[in-house]
């Protein structure tokens, strides 16, 4: 089963500064990039926005897997 990642929206603008990443909760940006860079989240992906990086979930038919649900 693949592990949730869920945007905490608690930065400025509502930017995700956070996520839940099945049962670990606030885990900083900067850490889930990090695992998503080593593979460790096969079902995510690394964007760059504004010249900072953020969780995604690759693209699917579903919207409650989202990142930001």
């Amino acid at each position: 089963m693949m592990t949730k990642i869920k945007g905490k929206n608690d930065g400025p603008g509502g930017r995700n500064e956070h996520y839940d990443v099945g049962p670990r909760k606030n885990v900083p940006r900067k850490q889930i990039v990090n695992e998503i860079k080593k593979g460790q989240h096969p079902d995510a992906h690394v964007v760059k926005i504004n010249g900072r990086e953020y969780a995604r979930d690759n693209p699917d038919r579903s919207k409650k897997d989202n990142v930001n649900r």
